[in-house]
């Protein structure tokens, strides 16, 4: 006789069978296969041979085209001996390729670095700007080992957008002059002072060659067409290089050209000279750009690869650190420029397809192999040509994407002073001075609260708050508060994000003590929207009788008669409306990222869901369920019409050819309950009569009244107890026919063949909460039609804690 019977989940013992793979059997003789576990199952390492995919070298090759050009214009435009750029490249391909905890982000000289080593090499000289490259990558050490690199990310991206356009505009001011065939200041102000003189009198030839790089590096990504696609694969700072060099050498063209000495005189980092605060704050001040700027790029990275299929999973920030650190140690000693993370290497790295760090790394091996074996077509590149380069660099630095979003949250002001304090006084400076603006921003939105009381023509009292409330508003709230005579009807708007625990006691005991001389008090949001609070029996936004809880999975459901509707509106348009307020207000801000990304990559549900229209049934209630977890289908009574039937009833068997063969679900649920409708609407049908689309639709049914009349085919039964009445026992046992009308899709039989789908039966007791799995318990007797007779309903428990 089929069953129901009562188990208890218990994570130590069952794990769920999809998206969690199971480990092969152990087999003597031979060593197991070990299978691919997600990154929260920590496997033991299995040596296994190193393989480079072909991916990553492809990847590595573009990502080298693109750093190659690049290193040596920002060795330019900080003053520094060019080959420093090819070190950096190097140690950090190499070194924090090797290390990182990024495994796709790659590091090297960085455009954000510029204006900062520029500074110090002016002040300091070369062999001291690399000691301090190195102290600076030590401090990243000690950061690293005391994890704080993911609280580095607390700077308000203002600050660091802000930081990032002025030394954007620093360096885009000062390549100027070189592109105009002139040399730049060292301060940005006299670089502006000084470029109307040099716009006067250009040199023609470096111009032109700026012009040709620019041109091409704006218009390679607009080239249209398929051969557009086919040429845009390569790098456009690659082609805007060679073709610039190309064209000089061609023309005969007399220009500052790069200048590679030999690497026996190439300079190594010495002993730092100079004042001691000083030399402390450079290193404070690299240690800054350089952390900020790396742990920026994991996360971003992080992004890139969350679209992708194979994912690496999140950067390990705190092992990032300390690989930059350890780059920064290699490449200061051996007389490189300081090492970052690098946006747009990085990004060229992800979308070149790039698998594994081995893509990084070789990009660094190439650096190599260019420095050694291709120093003569180097030193035919025009200095005009990579100053170009690196001015682009710059401007794309000051982002009109950053500026409207920090617009759109009213830090402009904190952007526009970090922006002026770096191009102005320097970036440490800036950073100073954009924080302490951000300090003054949070202190004056938290004491900027705006209270009035207004006594509408129907008497009553409207108390609005504009921001924040703390305890430096609560001695105005307090006077508008007692503004309300007793007894009177009263409604708080509260438009702020934030209430402190004063307010809240103010706010909670002028109400008690207005409700108890018999006035009344509405909480309310902007919109007009009750705010929904956890039970206090007296408390505000609550009755006595209201029996709502945090806890309940509607935050908004009304336990008691629905407030009045609006004048010349309905009760439910206006339930609705309230409904979605919520949602949008509370809900919405939650779910947002998650929907995202279900938007940019489409749904891939596990299983198929079909259940009951009933509105008392809600799946992802009781399957602990969240977006894109399940494919629901919803029909009155559960039904699933078999096959091949000319009834109009297309809707079902399309949907769960779509499942099956389109979104690939690797289970199927049939899920019937109690109280069902439509199962008494089966057991109480006359025979006869007109047919209604109800009648119609039911009689897919009616192979489940026939299979529990029968009396050859035991009935499904529950555990420790039998069916409460004829009601229920129809519903037990149109789950287990649904399942069989399943069988029946050719769909479903073939991917059932292939062991790539599962049935599943499943019973919810409304009045219970209580669920239940159908199991099967066929005798090996049983024939293929009657696999689904013996059935066992399993009840589901919550597991002890």
């Amino acid at each position: 006789m089929p069953a129901c019977v009562p188990t208890r989940t218990d994570d130590s013992s069952h794990m769920p069978d999809e998206g969690r793979p199971h480990s092969p059997p152990r087999s003597s003789g031979r060593a197991p296969r070990i299978p691919r576990f997600p990154r929260r199952f920590r496997l033991p390492r299995v040596p296994r041979t190193p393989r480079i995919a072909a991916a990553d070298l492809s990847a590595s090759i573009a990502v080298f085209l693109i750093a190659l050009p690049l290193s040596l214009g920002i060795a330019l435009a900080t003053g520094a001996p060019l080959q420093a750029g090819l070190v950096a490249a190097a140690a950090g391909g190499l070194v924090a390729g090797r290390l990182g905890g990024a495994p796709l982000q790659v590091s090297g000289p960085a455009a954000g670095l510029t204006v900062v080593t520029a500074d110090l090499i002016q002040k300091y000289g070369w062999r001291t700007t690399c000691a301090i490259t190195v102290l600076a990558g030590l401090v990243q050490l000690v950061l690293g080992f005391a994890r704080v690199a993911r609280s580095a990310l607390a700077v308000s991206p203002a600050i660091v957008h802000g930081m990032l356009a002025g030394i954007g505009l620093t360096i885009a001011v000062a390549q100027l002059h070189i592109v105009l065939g002139g040399s730049p200041s060292s301060s940005v102000v006299d670089n502006v002072r000084e470029l109307p003189a040099q716009l006067a009198h250009p040199h023609v030839a470096a111009l032109s060659m700026s012009a040709l790089t620019l041109t091409i590096l704006l218009a390679w990504s607009r080239l249209p067409g398929r051969a557009g696609r086919i040429l845009r694969t390569v790098p456009a700072a690659l082609v805007a290089v060679a073709t610039a060099t190309a064209t000089a050498a061609l023309a005969g063209l007399t220009l500052p050209k790069v200048d590679l000495p030999s690497w026996r005189s190439h300079a190594l980092a010495g002993l730092p000279e100079g004042p001691a605060l000083g030399i402390i704050a450079a290193v404070l001040t690299t240690t800054l750009v350089c952390s900020v700027q790396s742990l920026l790029g994991a996360v971003a990275v992080d992004k890139l690869t969350a679209r992708l299929p194979a994912q690496q999973g999140r950067s390990d920030l705190d092992r990032e650190l300390l690989g930059q650190g350890a780059a920064n140690i290699v490449a200061g000693t051996l007389g490189g420029l300081p090492v970052a993370g690098v946006a747009v290497r990085s990004s060229a790295n992800v979308r070149a397809g790039a698998l594994s760090r081995n893509s990084t790394m070789l990009h660094g091996v190439w650096v190599v192999v260019a420095a050694l074996l291709m120093v003569p077509l180097l030193e035919l590149i025009p200095l005009a040509a990579l100053a170009a380069l690196v001015m682009a660099v710059g401007i794309q630095m000051v982002s009109l994407h950053h500026i409207r979003t920090v617009t759109r949250h009213r830090e402009v002001l904190v952007y526009a002073t970090t922006t002026l304090g770096v191009v102005v006084l320097g970036v440490l400076e800036g950073v100073v001075l954009g924080i302490a603006m951000a300090v003054g921003v949070a202190l004056h939105r938290l004491t900027r609260t705006r209270i009035t009381c207004e006594v509408a023509p129907d008497g009553v009292h409207h108390i609005r708050v504009r921001g924040q409330l703390t305890f430096l508003a609560v001695p105005r709230l307090s006077r508008a508060l007692h503004l309300v005579p007793p007894g009177a009807e009263a409604v708080v708007e509260l438009d702020g994000s934030f209430m402190d625990h004063a307010a809240y006691e103010s706010l909670h005991d002028w109400q008690s003590a207005h409700t108890t001389r018999g006035g009344s008090v509405e909480l309310t949001g902007r919109t007009g929207a009750r705010l929904a609070e956890p039970h206090v029996k007296g408390g505000y936004g609550q009755s006595s009788h209201c029996h709502c809880r945090p806890w309940t999975p509607w935050r908004n459901h009304h336990c008691e008669s629905p407030e009045s509707p609006p004048p010349g509106g309905h009760a439910s348009g206006h339930q609705l409306a309230t409904g979605i307020s919520t949602f949008q207000r509370n809900t919405a801000p939650l779910v947002r990222g998650e929907l995202a990304r279900l938007a940019r990559e489409g749904q891939r549900p596990a299983q198929l869901f079909l259940t009951c229209a009933d509105s008392r049934l809600v799946t992802s209630m009781i399957t602990s369920s969240g977006p894109g977890d399940l494919f629901v289908v919803r029909n009155v009574g559960n039904l699933v019409p078999p096959p091949g039937q000319e009834s109009g009833d297309d809707s079902v068997a399309a949907a769960i050819e779509y499942a099956v063969e389109v979104l690939q679900v690797r289970s199927i649920t049939v899920c019937g309950h109690s109280g069902c409708g439509a199962m008494q609407a089966l057991m109480n049908t006359e025979p006869g009569g007109t047919p209604t689309p109800l009648k119609r639709w039911l009689r897919h049914g009616l192979p489940s009244v026939e299979r529990m009349a029968a009396k050859d085919r035991p009935c499904t039964r529950i555990a420790g107890r039998a069916p409460a009445d004829a009601a229920e026992q129809l519903c037990l046992t149109n789950v287990v026919q649904q399942l069989e009308h399943l069988r029946a899709y050719e769909a479903v039989a073939r991917a059932l063949e292939e062991g790539a789908l599962e049935l599943h039966g499943m019973y919810f007791h409304v009045g219970e909460a209580q669920a239940y799995l159908l199991t099967e318990a066929t005798s090996h007797g049983a024939e293929e039609g009657e696999l689904f007779d013996r059935v066992t309903a399993t009840a589901l428990h919550d597991s002890p804690a």
